[in-house]
């Protein structure tokens, strides 16, 4: 009888092992991602709905909207990027955690607030103190996806695949460095040297990392089904 108790509790002692092995491991991305896209997508939607319509209908009254337009194409070619880059990092990823999920959350408070700072710069003509905490808004964004990025890495480990798609991160490391000489210069000489640089970023961030998306193909092609 008492083989027979231990034959009937067996399976469930069994799969609560195994529950506690995937809890201490990590969760699933899955919903973290689809968390991201929505909120992402929120973004560019306040920010295309900040361009008002002329109430001309000639071409001459969209004129005014210049510095709007430019700072809305600007700042959704970032969102864009984070979208693509925030991706990538999730695919190299097998599992997160309660930081993950919190440096997550920083990422997407500094992005959440792009809207905000790109109409205050748009409005303004590119006027010194909006362009500079426009700015700020992106270096702490690439600081928040840094913060993100070494979180997974910590959690995976130094010898793991997302270390191996990461590689050098050449861009990432460079991007703080030349926002930080955009602000300096928007602060002391002229806020169109602190576009530059902020365009800059974004032009670097515009092509294709072809050894990412090799490395993403090698990880997600040995995973099982």
């Amino acid at each position: 009888m008492a083989e027979r108790s231990r034959q009937r509790y067996a399976p469930a002692m069994s799969t609560t092992s195994a529950a506690g092995e995937a809890g201490r491991d990590g969760m699933p991305t899955s919903r973290l991602e689809a968390f991201s896209d929505g909120v992402l997508a929120i973004i560019i939607t306040i920010m295309v709905l900040e361009l008002e319509v002329p109430d001309e209908s000639s071409w001459a009254a969209l004129r005014p909207l210049g510095p709007v337009v430019a700072s809305y194409v600007l700042s959704f070619a970032v969102v864009g990027i984070y979208w693509n880059n925030h991706h990538h990092l999730l695919q190299a990823s097998r599992v997160v955690n309660g930081a993950v999920l919190w440096a997550n959350l920083h990422l997407l408070f500094w992005l959440s607030l792009l809207p905000f700072t790109t109409a205050w710069m748009g409005e303004n003509d590119f006027e010194r103190a909006p362009t500079l905490l426009y700015g700020i808004d992106l270096l702490a964004c690439a600081m928040a996806y840094y913060v993100l990025q070494t979180t997974l890495v910590r959690l995976h480990g130094r010898d793991s695949s997302l270390v191996t798609a990461i590689g050098r991160d050449a861009k990432g490391k460079m991007s703080p460095v030349i926002y930080a000489i955009g602000l300096a210069a928007t602060a002391f000489v002229s806020p169109w040297i602190g576009l530059g640089c902020y365009l800059l970023v974004t032009l670097i961030w515009l092509v294709p990392d072809r050894r990412l998306e090799n490395s993403l193909a090698r990880i997600v092609a040995d995973r099982p089904d």
